[in-house]
């Protein structure tokens, strides 16, 4: 199957036609406001209007109130609610049960042994694998940062999963020649400055993976 792509943080009508055009699989919209990509929730449903029918949105979220998550899900009407930060299992099946949306969970890791909390959120319906954020971090995801992916041998959780951390258009077909994951995910990659997506960038991220994907080039690898 083609490795699903998923381009992260989107704030502009360019960035998100860029990502449409190019074929990208999901949209996400981040709603945080310690991150230079934090989107306002009508400018975000606004956004996602261009992009319902033609690819899955996404609205990606850190520890929010049952408030916010359901004014986001009334909004956007995700398909897809990302929950990047400490969510506990109990608290992902009850993400699902407010809103009615399937919820993928985050996995922060540094180590293999990280890679085990998947066994425990049997509630997500997808996980995605991103690198633990620096100590100095005020935020738990977009910051650049990859993780040793020689961890991810063997890796195969019981739900669909995508690798973030660190991608970018020169590094993701090394990343799914090491790891074998079945989508990627990407933010600050794709990005000219920190919250500004290039389109260039976006289209050249999905290119590659394309590229990657075609039979040749795996059997090369």
């Amino acid at each position: 199957m083609p490795t699903e792509v998923k381009i992260c943080g989107l704030s502009e009508e360019e960035s998100v036609d860029a990502a449409l055009e190019a074929g990208a699989d999901f949209v996400g919209f981040l709603f945080f406001p310690a991150s230079p990509r934090n989107v306002a929730i009508k400018r975000a449903a606004a956004l996602a209007k261009r992009a319902r029918g033609r690819t899955q949105i996404v609205a990606v979220t850190v520890d929010a109130d049952d408030a916010l998550l359901g004014a986001i899900s009334d909004a956007l009407r995700p398909d897809l609610l990302q929950l990047h930060g400490r969510e506990t299992p109990e608290r992902v099946a009850a993400v699902n049960a407010l809103t009615g949306r399937a919820a993928m969970k985050v996995l922060l890791v540094a180590t293999r042994d990280d890679l085990a909390a998947a066994e425990r959120y049997s509630a997500a319906a997808r996980f995605l694998v991103d690198a633990k954020p620096p100590k100095d971090a005020t935020r738990p995801g977009g910051n650049a940062v990859a993780f040793d992916w020689a961890i991810l041998e063997g890796f195969a959780p019981a739900r669909p999963w995508l690798l973030a951390g660190g991608l970018n258009p020169g590094n993701v077909a090394d990343a799914l020649r090491l790891t074998g994951a079945p989508g990627v995910d990407v933010s600050s990659g794709v990005e000219s400055a920190p919250g500004r997506k290039d389109p260039d960038l976006i289209r050249a991220f999905v290119r590659a993976v394309r590229d990657f994907d075609r039979p040749a080039r795996r059997l090369a690898g």
